[in-house]
């Protein structure tokens, strides 16, 4: 791979509502650190527990993303456009340490 090659430019992130923009920063962090704490993708105690301790925070931030909308008569969620946002964000690949890795065949 050529370093100096130009990268392709990453699809254009959907039109968000701010609070929509802040469930998703939220709920992506969220994703991350429950990644970190997974007991079947960690090796190490300290991190986990880090990411536990920070997880606190960032499932506040997620919950009042959320109020938000709902305060601001935002009822429905827009999984469609939330989803191809996610999928720019690099959705997939963050929320893959969340799941339990296949079984190994021996």
């Amino acid at each position: 791979m050529n370093p100096s090659a130009p990268r392709p430019e990453p699809p254009p992130l959907p039109a968000l509502t701010r609070a929509e923009a802040e469930v998703l920063d939220a709920y992506l962090a969220v994703a991350d650190l429950v990644g970190r704490i997974n007991p079947t993708r960690s090796e190490h105690t300290y991190g986990a527990l880090r990411a536990a301790q920070a997880l606190v925070s960032r499932a506040a931030e997620l919950r009042d993303a959320l109020t938000l909308m709902h305060r601001r008569g935002e009822s429905e969620l827009h999984t469609a456009t939330l989803a191809h946002a996610l999928r720019v964000l690099d959705g997939e690949r963050r929320t893959f340490r969340v799941t339990i890795p296949p079984q190994s065949p021996n």
